[in-house]
């Protein structure tokens, strides 16, 4: 706004007079204009004055610099403490407000239209289909107190709230963000729900609601907790309210555990396989560390036992010692007959399996099990393979450190 003490020559003329001092007809002047006269008035002027020659352009290296001081996205993308405290001001103030939102007790907070349009395109639409009363649009919003209202309205001005407001009533909060669609509300009601409201006795409710709201993580977290616990979660009255309200629901989350139930069988039972391999393992290992290498108790097979000793560390020597001793002085030694021959010649057969050099093997009848594979059937020879096979890959998933550098693989 210009000061009426300037002294200028414009200031005493009207707008039509300044509009037609820049109506300028170019083309009327352009025609007038000869050759002669453009050589007569613009060469002595071109030639008199010296144009300074342009800067260079920019090096690669500078360029390289430029990338290097460019602002972080984070940065960029924050927004100042004292933006949010302008906004939040303005909806505590209502200047200038032209809507009145209508809570459950007739109370009213008084709002501006094109913030809430920008803010809720939900909420925005509703407000244009609104009527306009005496300049003010009114829109009513039932089933939800108040402060939460309250507390509603202003997160979509400055994204701004209070804690204890938040967490009293983070359940309608999310219900108002849903139906409004209102994505980045709903993102803190799920991360005060999941830290600190969920219990056993709110887990179902909470989790109903979830799943109306659309909030994903939040039904995912309530379900894995209700399939954890479900002994707890299953004794409370939100349970027993839930099976006669929503007999699917049930359904679906007894299917759950009962899923879960297996699976963790399934895990069980894989993991004592895997010890009962890997102890095959250790034992096969212990055999050649008995005849081969030479056991301080038991002794390579062309010494005499030697009984007055103590054990030595190795894995599963001291589990075979007995076994071995047994299957040196039995009379039986026929499978079938004796129980510990008979697991004996199990590990022996299965060591021949994994045996990589039976012709300089030291483990007693690896040559003979050898031999003996060649005529067994296709059933026989698959079963054989598979658990070696299961065997080698217990080891294998125990990783590359063993006290031992194995033969078999």
């Amino acid at each position: 706004m210009a000061s009426p003490d300037f002294d200028s020559p414009w200031s005493s003329l009207t707008y039509e007079e300044l509009s037609k001092s820049f109506n300028v007809k170019y083309e009327e002047i352009k025609i007038g204009m000869d050759e002669t006269f453009r050589e007569k008035y613009t060469a002595p002027f071109c030639q008199s004055c010296s144009v300074p020659r342009p800067p260079p352009f920019p090096s690669k290296m500078q360029s390289k610099n430029n990338n290097l001081v460019k602002l972080p996205e984070s940065f960029l993308t924050s927004v100042p403490k004292e933006t949010k405290q302008t906004w939040d001001k303005l909806f505590k103030q209502g200047c200038a407000a032209d809507v009145c939102v209508v809570t459950e007790n007739e109370a009213i907070i008084p709002a501006h239209f094109i913030v809430l349009n920008v803010a809720s395109p939900v909420l925005g639409k509703f407000l244009t289909e609104s009527k306009v009363i005496n300049g003010y649009r009114y829109i009513k919003i039932p089933g939800v107190p108040y402060e939460a209202v309250y507390a509603f309205i202003r997160f979509l001005y400055s994204s701004c709230y209070e804690v204890k407001e938040m967490k009293k009533y983070t359940l309608h909060l999310l219900v108002l963000s849903h139906c409004y669609a209102v994505p980045s509300l709903k993102r803190v009601c799920e991360q005060i729900l999941e830290q600190d409201f969920l219990t056993p006795e709110n887990m179902i409710d909470v989790l109903q609601l979830a799943r109306k709201c659309d909030a994903s993580r939040l039904s995912f977290i309530c379900t894995r907790m209700v399939v954890r616990d479900f002994k707890t979660i299953s004794g409370t009255e939100g349970w027993k309210a839930m099976t006669l309200a929503d007999s699917a629901l049930e359904q679906e989350l007894l299917g759950l555990v009962v899923e879960a139930d297996s699976s963790k069988q399934e895990r069980l039972k894989k993991v004592e396989e895997k010890k009962v391999y890997l102890q095959l393992y250790e034992a096969m290992e212990a055999l050649l560390h008995i005849f081969q290498d030479g056991c301080r108790t038991i002794g390579p097979r062309d010494k005499v036992l030697k009984g007055n000793q103590v054990a030595c560390n190795f894995p599963a020597c001291q589990g075979l010692e007995t076994l071995v001793r047994h299957f040196s002085i039995c009379k039986t030694r026929v499978p079938g007959g004796c129980a510990q021959c008979k697991r004996a010649w199990q590990l022996l057969e299965l060591h021949s399996c994994m045996c990589n050099d039976p012709d300089n093997c030291k483990v007693p009848l690896c040559r003979k099990f050898k031999v003996k594979m060649s005529t067994q059937s296709k059933k026989d020879a698959a079963k054989w393979k598979l658990l070696v096979s299961k065997v080698v890959a217990a080891k294998i998933a125990l990783g590359p450190f063993s006290p031992r550098q194995s033969v078999y693989y």
